[in-house]
């Protein structure tokens, strides 16, 4: 005869179990602590590779901290080209003298900031000029220079000109300060850089901006930004607005949402689970109870990843606060299955076994994620086993007293009517098979689309991406996936080595594979360079009879070259400029990232600029002695693409450790069976509809995949546990129907997050879990005529 559910009445008692409150409030306390005293990272770089050899971390670190990073490309649309202009000078004129920016260029380059450095690079400018026709005094040379200079002075552009141009006659200043700028491809319009269509229907301004802070130096960069923002509204724009991009802009960016994930997590997960925990109690010392495991298993959790890692990423965190749904499992489990009155050792009589074997499983289905080899991920899948692990010893270790003590039980018991007319559809469990070999049929027709590439999993839209690239080329910024890199035993031998490599620069120039370089030796020649420049200036008499050769005929007075006379014999008396002379300048910081030295020894990092034939880039440096090439696009694909081979590798193992589990567990092949049948059911099915839907499944798709088979195992484990009365079969069914709301609603929350990687998780794991929980009950639950049996 089946008993009707006894339903008691919603009741929130006004006597606090005093023993359960406190174990509360230290469990806040504890988590509290943790979350205050260990800081959560919102930067991408633990989801970056870390090189196969350490010449590629080497540079990996030095692309993610270096100059590469602190470009800004800015672009100013929705005007027309006079105000467009306008705006680009007002915008420089403002951030010119910010000190959270090393350059601000618009078309009118002007390198030397500050009077010092100008003054120190006119001074210098025989030796840094990199044409030798600067250095040419010959009388027939120094006649031409001195005719030019001559209709210059006639023109209106030499306005307040005029002692420079005489004392530069042969523009060395002007060439030293021209080769500084980069590589342009845009139009000079209104006094300003234009992109190259800008007479189209919507033109842009552009503007090349260099901030202090480093690509990856999130406070830092967000500041620039807004100091950017801020100036631009000060400027009355009107209908135009501003287009921001590259590397800092896009980590700002992505910090930014995965923070608004990480909170929208937090808040929704709690509200979540906690409207489901007492809907299903009817009590609040429930959610109090099961509170403790949860923040128990938080802090613990973020410990140890703290220990292990060096710090806790905003991703693991969110996922942590995501797992509130799955290691709540465990003490719903225990307070799901207990009647009131019960001791708790014959409730852990009827679980524990299969509560273990669930963790032990849950745990070796996390090993790939684990052990991938992408520290990012690893967090996740730490994280998660500590959690796991955590609040199931909480749940066994310390939750039966609590529950005893405030004698906490499910506010329905009893058989139930409804789900025990559900039972009955197990008869018609072949559906399943069914459903899985339609999913094979499915995989067989389409097969899984694999992106094994790390730029699946940028947050950054492919539109900016291409906008981003679109900038940099035009106005020719570095390109951040490129880098080749030099060593010496100083600063010399680098500049001396970036040197030598110059004719092979020039080569690729011509045949228009890069449209330049960015590197140390472009801003300061090396000493023995500019030693041999200088030698060939010559003496004071020499030079005198030279001047007065080519000063016959023309209308200059015989003194109006005195100045250029006396800096000549200046300059041969000069010592070198080197790297310590330019410190606290614009043009120190620009060589800081570029000329640098680590652990006593010298690094030349060159940049590539427009980069249109990578592989011819790559094999004319292939054989260069002592370059470091790297192509960060073929690095990080090709780690990626050997992480993921490793992560299938351990899911591989992780299954079979997890049957040899059950196996040693279960002892009865039966239930083994059906157990795996189940998950293996869900694994195929989701994958079927993944095929069908045209999901490209990155690496983050399969480690969630070893999540949902962990979870899959936990259920089934539970469906199959011999259930010998209907109050019993009853309890089960609620608790895992509460179990699974809680993972799914969670889970699915990250399906609505910016971060890709949390996306890709809550797709996965949220519809996954669902079948698991269908697949479960149908092929791991026994009818209860075999339960009978076997009880027999």
């Amino acid at each position: 005869m089946i008993r009707r559910p006894v339903l008691r009445r919603v009741t929130f008692r006004t006597a606090a179990p005093w023993r359960l409150a406190l174990t509360l409030l230290a469990s806040a306390l504890f988590a509290a602590v943790v979350c205050m005293l260990v800081p959560v990272r919102t930067d991408m770089a633990g989801f970056l590779p870390q090189g196969q050899d350490a010449g590629a971390r080497f540079l990996l670190r030095e692309m993610q901290q270096g100059m590469a990073g602190t470009v800004i490309t800015l672009g100013i649309d929705g005007a027309d080209e006079a105000d467009l202009a306008r705006l680009s000078f007002g915008l420089r004129d403002a951030l010119a003298h910010d000190a959270r920016f090393v350059a601000v260029l618009d078309g009118a380059f002007a390198p030397a900031e500050s009077e010092a450095l100008r003054n120190l690079l006119f001074d210098h400018r025989y030796a840094l000029a990199t044409d030798d026709a600067t250095r040419d005094f010959s009388p027939a040379a120094l006649k031409q220079d001195l005719s030019r200079t001559i209709d210059t002075l006639g023109s209106n552009a030499a306005t307040g000109m005029g002692d420079l141009l005489l004392r530069d006659p042969t523009g060395a200043f002007i060439q030293t300060v021209m080769a500084l700028q980069p590589d342009v491809h845009v139009a000079l319009h209104h006094g300003v850089w234009f992109a190259s269509d800008h007479r189209a229907a919507e033109p842009r301004a552009l503007l090349l901006i260099r901030t202090r802070a480093g690509g990856l130096d999130i406070p830092g960069q967000a500041s620039a930004q807004s100091a950017i923002r801020a100036a631009f509204a000060r400027l009355n724009p009107g209908s135009a607005h501003l287009v921001l991009s590259g590397p800092g802009v896009f980590a700002v960016a992505s910090a930014t949402a995965m923070r608004a994930d990480i909170d929208m997590m937090a808040v929704f997960s709690l509200l979540i689970v906690a409207t489901i925990l007492i809907w299903r109690f009817r009590s609040l010392w429930v959610l109090a109870a099961i509170g403790v495991p949860f923040l128990l298993s938080l802090g613990v959790a973020m410990i140890v990843v703290r220990l292990v890692f060096g710090s806790v990423h905003g991703i693991a965190f969110g996922f942590g606060m995501t797992m509130l749904g799955v290691s709540l499992d465990y003490p719903v489990l225990l307070i799901g299955h207990r009647d009131r009155g019960e001791g708790p050792e014959a409730t852990l009589h009827r679980i524990r076994r299969s509560l273990r074997l669930g963790v032990a499983t849950a745990v070796l289905g996390l090993t790939g994620m684990i052990f991938c080899g992408l520290p990012g991920l690893g967090q996740l899948g730490l994280f998660a086993a500590t959690g796991l692990v955590t609040a199931a010893a909480v749940t066994l270790l310390v939750m039966p007293g609590l529950i005893v003590s405030a004698d906490l039980a499910p506010c329905i018991s009893g058989p139930s009517r409804v789900l025990r007319k559900v039972e009955g559809w197990r008869r018609w469990r072949m559906l399943c098979l069914l459903s899985a070999a339609l999913a094979l049929g499915a995989l067989a027709l389409h097969p899984l689309q694999i992106d094994a590439t790390l730029s699946a999993l940028s947050p950054i839209p492919a539109s900016q991406r291409a906008l981003d690239a679109t900038m940099r080329r035009e106005l020719g910024a570095p390109d951040p996936s490129l880098m080749l890199a030099v060593s010496g035993a100083d600063a010399q031998a680098v500049l001396q080595r970036e040197e030598a490599l110059a004719p092979l620069i020039a080569r690729l120039r011509a045949q228009g594979a890069i449209a330049g370089i960015q590197d140390a030796a472009r801003l300061l020649p090396s000493r023995a360079l500019q030693e041999r420049r200088l030698e060939k200036l010559p003496d004071v008499v020499t030079l005198r009879k030279a001047v007065t050769n080519a000063r016959a005929g023309l209308p200059l007075r015989e003194a109006a070259l005195d100045g250029f006379m006396a800096d000549v014999a200046a300059a041969r008396a000069m010592p070198p400029l080197m790297p310590a002379d330019l410190v606290n300048t614009p043009l120190g910081t620009a060589l800081g990232p570029l000329l640098f030295e680590r652990s006593g020894r010298w690094w030349g990092v060159i940049l590539p600029e427009g980069v249109r034939d990578p592989l011819a880039l790559s094999r004319a440096f292939a054989g260069q002695d002592g370059v470091l090439l790297l192509d960060i696009h073929s690095e990080m694909d090709g780690l990626a693409a050997r992480y993921m081979g490793r992560t299938l590798r351990l899911m591989v193992l992780g299954a079979v450790l997890a049957v040899v589990v059950l196996a040693l567990g279960l002892r009865d092949w039966l239930r083994v069976a059906r157990v795996i049948a189940a998950v293996g059911g869900a694994v195929v099915t989701l994958l079927g509809l993944f095929a069908l839907a045209g999901v490209r499944v990155t690496l983050v798709h399969c480690v969630a995949l070893q999540f949902v088979v962990g979870v899959g195992l936990d259920y089934a484990l539970f469906f199959a546990r011999p259930q010998l009365d209907d109050a019993e079969r009853a309890r089960t069914m609620r608790t895992l129907l509460t179990c699974n709301a809680m993972t799914v609603l969670t889970f699915g929350l990250l399906g609505l997050c910016h971060t890709v990687i949390l996306r890709h998780i809550g797709t996965t794991v949220a519809p996954g879990v669902i079948l698991a929980m269908i697949f479960g009950f149908l092929l791991a639950g026994q009818r209860r005529e075999t339960e009978r049996t076997y009880a027999s």
